[in-house]
C-alpha cells in the first residue's frame, strides 16, 4: 500500500523551507518537520511579533525625554491657581516678573528628601542669593503644605525665598515640565528645574534630564 506522504523527504523539507522563509521577514531559523499540532502555536508568536513590531509608546514613563519644554525667550505663563501661604492668597508669577529678575525653581515636592536636604538649600545657602533677585520655589502641593514646609526650611523667612503652591499643576502644565507622578505622589508633579527670568522672560533654563535628579538645577551651576 502506497503511503498517504508520497514525497520523498528531501523535497518536502525543501518545500516547507521555502514557504517559511518567506512568510518570515524577521528571519527566524525555520524548523524542518514541525507537526500539524504544533502550526498553531508557531501561528501564534508570529501574530504577537507583528503586535510588538507595530505598537506605539503613548505614555511618558517617570525618565522619559519630555516632548516639549519651556525655552529661552518663553514668557512666564499667566495663568491662576497659584497660591502662598494660604488659599486666600493668590499669586500671580507673570505679574511679578513684568519689571523684575530672578529664578523660578520647580521641585517635585515638599518634604521630600532632595528638595528638603540639597535642592533649596543649595539656593538658601548660596552666597550669590542676594543679588539673584525674586527667587520662587514652586511645587505642585497645596498652600498649607508649602506653609509647613517654608517655615521648617527658613523659619524667620531671612533668605527671601519665596514657596508657591501649584495645587492643580496648572503652572507646571503651561511649562511642560509636569510628569506622571502617580504611583507616588498620587498624581502629577512638577520635574526639578530652575528658570532664569528677566523682564517677564525666560532667558536660561536648567532642567534635570531625567527629571527629578539634582545637578544641572542646583545653585551653584545656575548663580554661579
Amino acid at each position: 500500500q502506497t503511503p498517504i506522504f508520497a514525497h520523498s523527504p528531501t523535497k518536502r523539507t525543501t518545500r516547507r523551507r521555502r514557504s517559511t522563509a518567506n512568510r518570515n521577514p524577521l528571519n527566524i531559523e525555520a524548523t524542518t518537520g514541525t507537526s500539524r499540532t504544533q502550526a498553531p502555536y508557531t501561528m501564534a508568536f508570529r501574530a504577537s511579533l507583528r503586535r510588538v513590531a507595530l505598537a506605539r509608546p503613548t505614555v511618558r514613563g517617570f525618565h522619559s525625554t519630555p516632548r516639549a519644554l519651556v525655552e529661552a525667550g518663553d514668557k512666564v505663563p499667566d495663568v491662576g491657581g497659584l497660591f502662598e501661604g494660604s488659599p486666600g492668597n493668590t499669586v500671580s508669577l507673570a505679574d511679578e516678573f513684568k519689571t523684575s529678575n530672578g529664578y523660578i525653581v520647580g521641585v517635585p515636592g515638599a518634604f521630600t528628601g532632595t528638595c528638603s536636604s540639597k535642592h533649596v538649600p543649595s539656593y538658601m545657602n548660596h552666597p550669590n542669593l542676594k543679588k539673584a533677585g525674586r527667587v520662587f520655589v514652586v511645587s505642585v502641593n497645596d498652600p498649607f503644605v508649602m506653609k509647613a514646609w517654608s517655615e521648617q526650611l527658613d523659619p524667620t523667612g531671612e533668605t527671601g525665598i519665596r514657596f508657591i503652591a501649584d495645587p492643580t499643576a496648572e503652572f507646571t502644565k503651561a511649562l511642560d515640565v509636569g510628569f506622571d507622578g502617580t504611583a507616588i505622589f498620587g498624581g502629577i508633579r512638577s520635574q526639578r528645574y530652575a528658570l532664569k527670568v528677566e523682564d517677564g522672560k525666560v532667558t536660561e533654563t536648567h532642567i534635570e534630564p531625567d527629571g527629578t535628579g539634582a545637578d544641572v538645577s542646583m545653585a551653584e551651576k545656575v548663580l554661579g
